[in-house]
């Protein structure tokens, strides 16, 4: 006869793994994916090693729900921010400005996410991750055609390029790369990265008017 785990059983396993998590969301904010063993979040989670691998069965499983825990955080801020606003082209705004200024204020774990050295598995959910901002924007893009608020483009292609731009931009300053002038000083990165989206898009932006 299978063994089933009581309710109570079960409770206390879900809880050590949202535990091993938290820890390990603590870590990679911290010190990135080389800070994320098995050991040190078994240590920050204050248990034992091996239960941390009763959940995960290697690094690299763990790293893949880390990853999906912390862009799904990230993702729901960009639909919250979108929401607030009335127009296609202040949605497309804000999904950049939101991206970017959340990832300028917690540098490491962006650095993380956009770009650090990691196992194979996490470069696969990095193109998922992509792809859902790419879509998000796509959607508001496709949105501003129809109002004809933009000239004729693809948006998923424009879309995509934004996508790709802002991730190249914020790469020197979250590796703390210092900046060569004032021009790209990170509280000039989220103002510059929207007037150039908005003006990838055609027409013009509002620092035209």
């Amino acid at each position: 006869m299978a063994y089933r785990r009581t309710p109570a059983v079960q409770a206390r396993q879900d809880a050590q793994r949202e535990a091993v998590l938290q820890a390990a969301v603590g870590l990679l904010a911290e010190r990135g994916y080389g800070g994320c063993s098995m050991a040190a979040v078994a240590e920050r989670a204050g248990i034992a090693t091996g239960s941390v691998y009763r959940h995960f069965s290697d690094k690299a499983e763990l790293s893949v729900e880390l990853f999906r825990r912390v862009v799904t955080r990230e993702v729901a801020a960009v639909h919250g921010a979108v929401a607030r606003h009335d127009t296609p082209r202040e949605r497309i705004a804000a999904v950049v400005e939101t991206f970017a200024a959340r990832a300028l204020r917690a540098p490491r774990l962006a650095h993380a996410l956009l770009v650090e050295p990691a196992d194979t598995v996490v470069d696969a959910e990095r193109l998922v991750f992509r792809r859902t901002f790419r879509d998000v924007l796509a959607a508001e893009i496709a949105a501003a055609l129809a109002a004809g608020q933009v000239p004729p483009q693809d948006p998923q292609l424009t879309a995509a390029a934004i996508v790709g731009a802002t991730a190249e931009a914020l790469t020197g300053p979250l590796a703390a790369v210092p900046p060569p002038d004032r021009r790209t000083a990170p509280d000039a990165v989220v103002p510059a990265l929207v007037s150039f989206t908005l003006r990838s898009l055609g027409g013009r932006d509002d620092s035209d008017a």
